[in-house]
């Protein structure tokens, strides 16, 4: 049964956006991803993407991290479009306005997790570099990692480079969080500690956190869930 839409309330900040979203691969038999997906995301939000495997969850979430263009529908980041963006604009909009966490962390090897962390700040150039020195310090602080400021991510455990993900997403202070199953790839203390963190995000710095997961028991503890089946939205509700 497919419930009725959910969103911010009228006194909160529109922050994210669909409009019709769909996102079709074309080939002999044309595949589609995500289909007429359209919602309201606000300020301070920890939104749920769940659904089976294949029903689009990050296909979405590339789109909305401007990471993929739809094929048709638009999204808007605080209320503008950007379908008309150029590739380099969308690649600015990115860089200041959207913290990206994958399942993955992608961390550079040969980098500590205090360089890792400064490299976002140091392309968007908003920063001296003794004011990226601490930022980069109080974000890992923060996150329970000030006594591995200078490892490098072989040094670290899964769940502490995930925790560099998650500050490095943090490293130029943006308003979305995107993260795309940012816990699966941990176990149950790893991912307890990332799910933590997200929360704390959302909780203190008002940030909004946007998470593909197919762990339900997390899904279930998020304010939000946006459900698909087949690339459309089941449902969306808040819990």
């Amino acid at each position: 049964m497919t419930l009725a839409k959910t969103g911010p309330s009228s006194n909160v900040r529109l922050l994210l956006q669909t409009k019709l979203l769909t996102r079709v691969l074309p080939a002999v038999v044309p595949v589609t991803l995500v289909q007429d997906v359209d919602f309201s995301i606000g300020d301070s939000e920890f939104v749920a993407i769940t659904g089976p495997s294949g029903s689009g969850k990050s296909s979405l979430l590339y789109l909305l991290g401007l990471l993929d263009k739809p094929t048709s529908g638009e999204v808007l980041i605080e209320e503008s479009s950007t379908s008309d963006l150029s590739s380099g604009e969308m690649a600015s909009m990115r860089l200041e306005k959207i913290g990206f966490v994958f399942q993955f962390h992608f961390l550079l090897p040969e980098f500590t997790a205090l360089e890792n962390i400064m490299i976002p700040m140091q392309k968007l150039g908003r920063l001296s570099a003794r004011d990226q020195l601490e930022h980069a310090t109080g974000l890992l602080v923060d996150l329970g990692l000030g006594d591995f400021l200078h490892r490098r991510p072989a040094q670290l455990s899964g769940g502490q480079r995930q925790r560099v993900a998650v500050a490095r997403a943090l490293a130029n202070s943006p308003d979305l969080i995107l993260a795309d199953e940012p816990t699966g790839s941990l176990d149950s203390a790893a991912t307890e500690q990332v799910f933590d963190s997200l929360q704390s995000i959302v909780e203190t710095q008002k940030t909004t956190v946007v998470a593909v997961t197919h762990d339900m028991d997390l899904a279930s503890r998020m304010q939000r869930r946006i459900h698909l089946v087949d690339g459309r939205i089941d449902y969306d509700r808040v819990q």
